[in-house]
């Protein structure tokens, strides 16, 4: 899609699940300047493909996890991102339930839009009543090749896409209402898509090497990953990975 001369102001409300570490935590606060950040390279992207400005994004940020009752009104917005998480999203803490009820909400009209990155992905299966659990296959770490379907390579605009993965937990089915993004060797339901109603990926395309090599050590220090997930992670860490890709795919997805 080719964007208009003169696209409107798009209001993102980011829904922070989580709070980074170490040094990541230094540098951004909170996921939503991260994720403000990539947007930006995103619009930049499309501005750069389409030769016309990209949309300009007024972005607010809720911390649903220590404030789950403070959310936006959705008209008030007119998309909504739902950031990663370490925490389950099948769990039936209050928190999370209030979440998959407000997914709800936002997909029961017809206005505003809904993204999904790993946790949130997961929330919008739980939200469109699949089973989200533990994969049977393990972790999924650091920059792992998804294999795309047509969808997936008209949406994003690449044969074949490398995203950083950082989880364990996996959508086991599509919802009938979606059309599937792509695959990977350890999780089948890497991405979804409805056409003016939400887009999704397992991945992390806000991550990058750094980010994740943190998470990596922090991790197998903990005794969550044990060498063999650590080692071959930190193997791949560095690899190229297609976060802006991603990023220019959601915004079109909020213009279109």
């Amino acid at each position: 899609m080719v964007l208009k001369r003169n696209p409107p102001t798009i209001r993102l409300a980011i829904l922070e699940a989580d709070t980074p570490i170490g040094r990541t935590k230094e540098k951004y606060g909170g996921y939503g300047a991260l994720f403000a950040e990539l947007l930006a390279k995103g619009c930049e992207e499309v501005a750069r493909q389409d030769g016309v400005p990209g949309p300009e994004l007024e972005i607010t940020k809720y911390d649903v996890v220590n404030h789950p009752a403070v959310y936006p009104a959705l008209e008030e917005v007119d998309g909504v991102l739902i950031t990663g998480s370490k925490h389950n999203s099948f769990d039936s803490t209050p928190w999370i339930r209030t979440l998959v009820a407000f997914t709800q909400r936002v997909l029961a009209q017809h206005r505003v839009r809904i993204i999904g990155v790993c946790f949130g992905h997961q929330i919008l299966g739980r939200a469109m009543e699949v089973e989200v659990a533990r994969s049977e296959a393990g972790w999924e770490v650091a920059v792992v090749p998804v294999e795309l379907t047509e969808v997936g390579r008209r949406v994003l605009g690449v044969e074949r896409l490398a995203i950083h993965q950082m989880h364990r937990d996996i959508v086991y089915a599509y919802p009938v209402s979606v059309e599937p993004l792509g695959s990977s060797d350890r999780c089948s339901v890497q991405g979804m898509y409805s056409k003016g109603r939400l887009i999704s990926v397992q991945g992390h395309p806000e991550f990058n090497e750094e980010i994740v090599e943190e998470l990596l050590v922090n991790r197998h220090e903990q005794g969550i990953f044990p060498d063999g997930v650590y080692e071959d992670g930190m193997r791949r860490v560095g690899e190229r990975h297609d976060g802006v890709v991603v990023a220019a795919a959601f915004v079109r997805f909020l213009v279109e």
